[in-house]
């Protein structure tokens, strides 16, 4: 758990260097998007003394991946990192989104990974960690993509943008969404639905941990135990377990924190890794939300907007599949 990469204090400057940078345990690299060409994205891969398992992560909202350092020695716990610096930020092509196609640089990373570090992986087993704009992306990114993941980890994130946006009081976020979403949400409710994780939270298919400060004056607590509540309603409670920082959180989303509180945050997120050792698998039947897009293991669904959010009805015994949305809409489905 690197909690310095989560913590959304720092606007990082925009680098317009692109070289691929190795070492003996950190690459920095830049991986161009399967979904908009030209578009070219930079990815630190942190690798571990010996074969282990993927950990995908995201920055905070502000910011970007680490500053390279060749001197860097292996990760320390075993797994080997892969740093997605979101589109547009500091190190990266194309413009923000805000968990629209930003989401799938991180798959392309780890697809690039799987093929460029096969032989510092112990086997398929893919994990994701993200704290405050990297944990809206946890609580997206588990529901937009069901079965990739094993488990997922969201630290001090965003469950609901429409909510975040709507107690911005100081407009700290709310300018960017303007432009990242392209709207309001009582423009569109649907665009910030489709980017959020609590609507889609009944697609949810794997262990989720999720941690919040009490106090958080950033990002509220009430998105942690908004998702919480979900969850429960769409029958996936014992898929969610939540750690509740008591008195924790400032203008720093762990302000207050001791050291044990984020000792035992660390070792529960973990453990929630530990509950998944094995790939998921899609049912063979289903339902399932498409907020945009949806990546499972054996299909691809892309509507023709990241603004759209459709309910898909499907059955892979016979390749069938049936979408229902509110708005007019077009889709594609791949088989994999």
């Amino acid at each position: 758990m690197q909690l310095i990469n989560y913590e959304d204090t720092l606007r990082v400057s925009k680098n317009a260097l692109r070289q691929n940078r190795f070492s003996p345990w950190t690459d920095r690299i830049w991986v161009e998007s399967s979904v908009t060409p030209g578009v070219f994205f930079a990815v630190q891969v942190r690798k571990p003394a010996r074969p282990g398992r993927i950990i995908a992560t995201t920055h905070g909202w502000h910011m970007s991946i680490p500053a390279f350092d060749p001197a860097a020695g292996p990760s320390e716990d075993g797994y080997l990192w892969v740093h997605v610096d979101m589109r547009g930020r500091a190190c990266s092509d194309g413009a923000p989104d805000c968990n629209g196609l930003e989401l799938i640089d991180v798959y392309d990373a780890v697809e690039y990974v799987k093929v460029h570090y096969a032989d510092f992986l112990a086997d398929d087993v893919v994990y994701f960690e993200g704290g405050s704009g990297g944990g809206g992306n946890a609580f997206a990114i588990a529901t937009k993509f069901p079965d990739y993941f094993s488990a997922v980890t969201g630290l001090c994130g965003i469950s609901d943008y429409a909510e975040w946006y709507r107690n911005d009081a100081v407009g700290e976020f709310r300018d960017e969404m303007d432009i990242w979403v392209g709207c309001t949400p009582v423009d569109n409710p649907m665009a910030y639905d489709a980017r959020s994780g609590a609507p889609c939270v009944s697609n949810l298919m794997v262990p989720f941990f999720t941690a919040h400060g009490s106090t958080d004056e950033r990002v509220p607590v009430w998105h942690a135990r908004h998702f919480v509540e979900c969850a429960a309603e769409a029958g996936k409670a014992a898929l969610v377990a939540y750690f509740e920082l008591e008195n924790v959180g400032t203008q720093s989303h762990w302000g207050r924190a001791t050291k044990e509180m984020l000792d035992e945050m660390a070792e529960r997120s973990e453990a929630n890794r530990r509950k998944a050792q094995t790939v998921p698998v899609l049912p063979e039947k289903g339902s399932l939300w498409v907020p945009g897009y949806l990546y499972t293991r054996r299909f691809i669904v892309r509507l023709d907007s990241v603004d759209k959010l459709a309910r898909l009805d499907y059955d892979l015994t016979t390749n069938t599949f049936s979408l229902h949305c509110d708005k007019p809409c077009r889709f594609s489905i791949e088989l994999l």
